[in-house]
């Protein structure tokens, strides 16, 4: 499994448990991996962040999924400052992408694209100082 990618110890115990291995079978074939360089929690968190930014997802999206694979809240902290993310520029880069060059032309298409950057996992500010738009974080889509 590790030679296609880079997996938490959380998933690796997670997956060979649900194969059938036993607990202490799983903790020291982990132990040996982890000893050996081929299994690291911090490599796979970077792996994580460089490829979600390459996605064009936020930071708060980026850290729900580094939690859901139990990487501590001061580790997640550490590799998104690591990554040295424009966040506003990966935002406008996400919009161009979505609606390209034209600018919205009522408050409604403003408030799509404040939606759609919200659902990327961008935070309010951002969303804010990009689409100029007051953004409520519980906004529903209502169409």
């Amino acid at each position: 499994m590790l030679s296609r990618r880079e997996y938490s110890r959380w998933e690796l115990t997670l997956r060979l448990t649900r194969s059938g291995y036993s607990e202490t079978e799983v903790a020291a074939t982990l132990e040996r991996l982890i000893e050996q360089g081929c299994q690291d929690d911090q490599r796979f968190g970077e792996m994580m962040v460089r490829t979600r930014v390459a996605q064009g997802y936020g930071p708060l999206r980026i850290r729900a999924e580094l939690k859901t694979h139990r990487v501590s809240t001061t580790e997640i902290q550490v590799l998104l400052d690591a990554a040295e993310v424009d966040w506003q520029e990966l935002a406008r880069r996400m919009l161009r992408r979505r609606y390209g060059q034209s600018a919205p032309t009522d408050h409604r298409q403003r408030l799509r694209r404040a939606q759609f950057l919200l659902r990327r996992g961008f935070d309010a500010a951002t969303v804010r100082s990009v689409t100029r738009v007051e953004v409520d974080v519980s906004i529903s889509d209502e169409e």
